[in-house]
This record gives C-alpha cells, sequence and structure tokens, in this order.
C-alpha cells in the first residue's frame, strides 16, 4: 500500500496521486483501493447521462463507458474493447447492479445505448422481487443535455494524454480505473462520517489503512 511519504506528497503535487494509484509499482493495488471506495461512496442522483469516450491501447481505439449524474458525480464506469450493444448493456448491468434504477437517462443519439438500456431495464424489472410496479427508464436523447458528461470525459482524457497510449487492455482497465478513482476523490464522492471536506491525503489514507 502507500507509504506515508507518498500520501504526504499528494497535497503539494496533486498529479502524484494520479502516478501513485497508475504506476507500474502500485497498479496491482488500484482494484483493491477501488473496492475500498466504493464501500465509502456516496449514493447518485437518479438522473444520469451516459457517454463513451475513446482510448488507444497498443494503437487499437477502445472505449470507456461511463455515467455521470445530474449533479456530476460519476455513477459507474466500464472498459471494452468493443462498442456495441453487448459492451452498452454489461456497462448499464453494472451500474443498475451497484446504484439501483434511475429515473431517466440521458444519451447523445446512439441507437445502441438505446437499446441497450430498454433491454436492461426489461432485466432489471423481471429480476425485481418488491413486487412494486416499476416504471420504466425513461430516455432522453440530446446532444447539448449530454455535453455535461462530454466535459467530465475531458478530465479523464487530460490523465491519459500524457501516458501515451496503453500497452494492454488489461494495463488500460487497471490504469483507467484508478484514475476514475481519484476524480471520483476530487468530487468528494465518498463518504466520511467526521470530515465533511477531506483532503486527497486523508481519503487515500482512510481506503489505503
Amino acid at each position: 500500500m502507500p507509504s506515508s511519504n507518498q500520501l504526504n506528497r499528494m497535497e503539494s503535487q496533486p498529479i502524484h496521486i494520479i502516478q501513485l494509484v497508475c504506476g507500474p509499482t502500485l497498479r496491482h493495488f488500484s482494484p483493491i483501493l477501488l473496492k475500498r471506495f466504493n464501500l465509502r461512496k456516496l449514493a447518485v442522483t437518479r438522473k444520469w447521462h451516459m457517454d463513451e469516450t475513446y482510448v488507444k491501447v497498443s494503437g487499437t481505439w477502445m472505449y470507456l463507458y461511463r455515467a455521470i449524474d445530474s449533479v456530476g458525480d460519476t455513477v459507474e464506469f466500464w472498459f471494452s474493447e468493443h462498442r456495441d450493444l453487448p459492451a452498452a448493456k454489461r456497462f448499464l448491468r453494472k451500474a443498475l447492479h451497484h446504484h439501483g434504477r434511475p429515473d431517466r437517462i440521458v444519451i447523445d443519439g446512439s441507437q445502441t445505448n438505446q437499446e441497450a438500456i430498454i433491454s436492461c431495464d426489461a432485466e432489471n424489472r423481471l429480476r425485481d422481487r418488491s413486487r412494486r410496479a416499476l416504471k420504466a427508464i425513461r430516455i432522453r436523447k440530446s446532444q447539448y443535455l449530454n455535453n455535461r458528461i462530454e466535459q467530465d470525459h475531458r478530465r479523464i482524457k487530460r490523465r491519459v494524454r500524457p501516458m501515451l497510449g496503453f500497452k494492454s487492455f488489461p494495463s488500460a482497465a487497471v490504469t483507467l480505473a484508478g484514475i476514475e478513482m481519484v476524480q471520483m476523490m476530487r468530487k468528494r464522492q465518498d463518504r466520511f462520517a467526521f470530515n465533511p471536506q477531506p483532503s486527497l491525503k486523508e481519503q487515500f489514507e482512510a481506503i489505503a489503512a
């Protein structure tokens, strides 16, 4: 796990936490830290924005599916070698499993994402055992409204760009998970009972302990 010296450097050098999570030495711990972070993660709102962005791996474009909520907090992410219906459905199943059902999902003009939402919504309602009459998830297509998540993509791309691409899919997936976790920390999406505004160092110390 990160040393105390590394943690101390995070406050004065914000980029260092990215290097810490994503560097070769500690990349192994990224999934462990993300799992611990998710145990503290705050609930998201019921209005989501869904989209995917491109990441180059060994000269080939691959796809990072992402969703944020109405206040800009990260809902979920999923890295895929393909941009297709099965990939969109895997992403949505993960999001629904971890965060429950949203009232609405905003997408751009993607027919594939619309089909994935309809399919996963129906699947989720069939599995529900609460005997409640669940309303269908509303889908709104709007390139303008989905600019919110396009802006959020840029935060991730800014961290990826200096890395000059990834050599393998597993390495990219783990590194992107670390970057996403750090961005959620910056948004203060984790729960701290006695400190409503923890620093990056304090957040990292809590999940690394």
